[in-house]
């Protein structure tokens, strides 16, 4: 039976060993990622005008409105073809995987003419993308092929090549993919965030296709998780401490403070209950009784209707307040983000950021 990796402790020779070959491991790990960037490097260099003309081409079948782009690949260029077709899906730009052996077997009846099919092959000599070269260019209106080798089949017979030329493989055999993958996917990204900087895709459309998550959250807009009026806490400013203390909360949690309003119904200030507090310990209950609107912090930091989680959630953060109150252009307050409904979204955050 495998020892559990959770209560096996190594022997004294594995402890030896690994105190020996600890400080190889680490190096060998690094030399392992520069010379996969110096490959970037290389290929960056490389790069020339067959990047803008498909570019162009992608950007010519977006204008169609009809066209996606197809990406296929087999093998390690198939895990980089899908993720190739996620980068252009969650930033605008309509893609679908097609996998080349079920090409072959019915699955070339999705192709549409208006489509452009880019293709992933190191070597370009991959039998499952050579048998596809064919009837492809027959179906969709463009090929694009991603290829390491300049004279390859796939090169030659595509309407576009986007040749990043012959690459050292990072392995230690000189045989798994590397430089070559990590290449491929790098030039995917590059093609993928050029198109949607040129169609000027922003943090708005951004937002639309990332709704779920903290990253959906975050983009979200204020209004969509803020606690609305009926569910806040909201009072005239003429009001004393212990009336608008004693009123009768809204519907759901209890929020940390008190929005308070004018004559207007102008937001006028904000009193939390850490100012409550705060003047009890120091005064006693002969404060009750005073206008809200003298212990109340006047024209308190504010989050717009129609502005990010993520900005509020970084001016309460900076500021180091958890109530916020949610206002429309004339100043009159929506609701109140309470950062206990915030948690969630920050600690996702802060993981993300701190693995």
């Amino acid at each position: 039976m495998p020892r559990s990796l959770s209560t096996w402790t190594p022997d004294e020779g594995s402890s030896e060993r690994m105190g020996r070959e600890g400080p190889e491991i680490l190096r060998f790990g690094k030399e392992i990622l520069l010379a996969e960037a110096e490959a970037l490097r290389i290929v960056s260099d490389r790069l020339d005008e067959q990047f803008e003309h498909t570019v162009e081409l992608i950007l010519g079948t977006i204008e169609l409105g009809t066209g996606r782009i197809l990406t296929c690949g087999v093998g390690k260029c198939a895990d980089i073809a899908r993720k190739i077709t996620g980068t252009l899906n969650s930033t605008g730009t309509r893609s679908t995987f097609l996998d080349p052996v079920q090409a072959v077997h019915g699955d070339l009846g999705l192709v549409h003419p208006h489509d452009v099919v880019m293709l992933f092959s190191h070597s370009g000599e991959s039998e499952e993308i050579t048998k596809l070269l064919e009837p492809l260019s027959e179906l969709c209106s463009a090929l694009i092929g991603v290829t390491g080798n300049r004279e390859s089949s796939l090169a030659k017979r595509a309407d576009i090549a986007l040749v990043y030329g012959p690459l050292e493989e990072v392995c230690p055999l000189g045989l798994a993919p590397s430089a070559s993958s990590t290449t491929m996917l790098a030039l995917g990204d590059a093609v993928a965030f050029s198109v949607s900087r040129a169609r000027g895709f922003g943090q708005e459309d951004f937002a639309r296709f990332h709704p779920a998550g903290s990253l959906g959250r975050k983009l979200a807009r204020v209004e969509q998780v803020m606690r609305h009026t009926h569910e806040a806490r909201i009072a005239p400013d003429t009001k004393t401490i212990r009336e608008v203390m004693a009123q009768g909360t809204g519907r759901g949690r209890r929020t940390g403070a008190v929005i308070l309003v004018d004559d207007t119904g102008a937001l006028s200030g904000i009193f939390t209950d850490s100012d409550f507090a705060r003047l009890i310990a120091r005064k006693g209950e002969e404060w009750l009784d005073m206008p809200i609107s003298e212990a109340m912090t006047r024209n308190p930091l504010v989050a717009r209707f129609g502005s990010r989680v993520g900005e509020a959630m970084q001016q309460m953060s900076d500021r180091k307040i958890s109530e916020l109150p949610v206002v429309d252009a004339k100043n009159r307050p929506l609701g109140i983000l309470d950062i206990t409904d915030l948690i969630g979204i920050a600690g996702a955050a802060a993981r993300k950021k701190a693995a």
